[in-house]
C-alpha cells in the first residue's frame, strides 16, 4: 500500500472526533471505505493508524509464529493490546476512543504522519518535540549509514 505522502494537520473535537483533511482523503482514495485498525505506538507516544489490508498482513506474519513458544504469545498478545478497529463517519472523521486520547495525550490539534507501513497520529506539541530529537547532523549519519549503501 502506498500511504499518503507527507504529514496532516487535523482538529480533534471534545468527543474525541479526528477531522480527517480532504487532501488525506483524496489520496487514500477507496481505501477509506474499508476502514482502519489503530493501536497505542509501539516506540512513541502516538496512535499507529493502518489500513485493513496492511492490519491483516501483519497478523499474517504473527499468525506464522508457534502458538507453542511462551514469548511468542507474550509478543502476539502486546502488539495486539489496545488494538481497535475504525471507520470514518459520515462527516469523514475518525473516532479515536478515549482511553487512547489520553494513554497518548492527544489534545486539539493533531499532526497524521505517513511511515512506509503504516500512518502515525501524534498530537501537534509532542509531534513537534520527537522531531527536534534528531538533529541534521545525526540524520545525515543515519542516512548514510541505512541507505549510504543502497543503489536505487
Amino acid at each position: 500500500m502506498n500511504y499518503p505522502i507527507g504529514e496532516y494537520q487535523c482538529k480533534l473535537d471534545a468527543k474525541g472526533r479526528l477531522m480527517i483533511s480532504s487532501d488525506f482523503q483524496e489520496q487514500l482514495g477507496e481505501l477509506l471505505e474499508q476502514g482502519f485498525v489503530i493501536r497505542p505506538g509501539l516506540f512513541s507516544k502516538c496512535i499507529e493508524l493502518y489500513t485493513m489490508n496492511d492490519w491483516m498482513e501483519t497478523q499474517r506474519k504473527l499468525k506464522g509464529l508457534s502458538q507453542f513458544v511462551k514469548s511468542n504469545v507474550d509478543l502476539m498478545r502486546k502488539y495486539n493490546a489496545g488494538a481497535r478497529m475504525v471507520k470514518l463517519d459520515s462527516s469523514k472523521r475518525l473516532q479515536i476512543p478515549k482511553y487512547l486520547i489520553d494513554e497518548v495525550g492527544l489534545a486539539k490539534d493533531v499532526v497524521i504522519n505517513s511511515l512506509p507501513g503504516y500512518m502515525e497520529i501524534w498530537d501537534k506539541d509532542a509531534y513537534k518535540t520527537q522531531l527536534g530529537q534528531l538533529d541534521q547532523e545525526s540524520l545525515e549519519k543515519l542516512l548514510e549509514e541505512k541507505l549510504g549503501g543502497i543503489n536505487l
